[in-house]
């Protein structure tokens, strides 16, 4: 069931071609980090888009919307992470925010990719101004470290996190690509790549 408001974090892929047709959810923020390859939207509302590796989509589904996922590619394979967080309130409308995040503005550091919206939580992080917005007092960080180089998270208190290598590996703490922690009860985080560097993404969330 997640960690705090972190419902889902799923690690897709999709073969050339393939997609999930229009399917149902709502109250849910639905979050999307392309991982490889080329991620085709659409849904009920007529929002659509094709998105490349390093960008993120936040689907708020609130009140009730039908959506798809395809690869855009007919010979390429896609892979995507996609999070579900919870809404800090129900009966949302339904919108599309996406944005795509160049990979120098994710080197060596933890970029703001997600904060919350206005109202929902903490303002003015670091490096946040062009993030996309969620309606929750969470987060979502990406960072593209190269081999050796380190970077440092501090929580708020109360706040935890789940840490994912995308790529590559973490030489503390000790994770393989694929690899995930649960980060709770600490009040700094640091992360450290591996001799062949990492992608990275840190979701933080309130612990409940």
């Amino acid at each position: 069931m997640g960690i705090g408001d972190l419902r889902v974090f799923n690690d897709d892929r999709l073969v050339p071609g393939a997609a999930w047709p229009m399917h149902p959810h709502r109250d849910i923020e639905g979050i999307t980090y392309v991982a490889e390859g080329t991620f085709e939207h659409a849904d009920s509302r007529g929002n659509g888009g094709v998105l490349p590796p390093g960008s993120v989509q936040r689907a708020t589904l609130g009140s009730g919307m039908q959506h798809s996922e395809r690869n855009g590619s007919k010979t390429e394979p896609m892979r995507f992470i996609q999070m579900w967080i919870m809404p800090a309130r129900r009966a949302l409308e339904p919108s599309i925010e996406q944005r795509s995040f160049t990979a120098e503005s994710r080197r060596n550091v933890l970029k703001p990719v997600l904060v919350p919206a206005e109202g929902y939580g903490r303002d003015g992080a670091p490096g946040a101004a062009d993030a996309v917005t969620v309606h929750q007092d969470a987060a979502v960080y990406a960072g593209l470290l190269e081999a050796g180089r380190s970077v440092t998270h501090a929580f708020r208190a109360g706040f935890g996190g789940y840490l994912f290598v995308v790529h590559g590996s973490l030489a503390r703490p000790k994770l393989d690509e694929g690899g995930a922690a649960k980060i709770v009860e600490e009040r700094e985080l640091v992360i450290e790549a591996g001799p062949d560097g990492a992608e990275i993404l840190l979701v933080e969330t309130r612990l409940h």
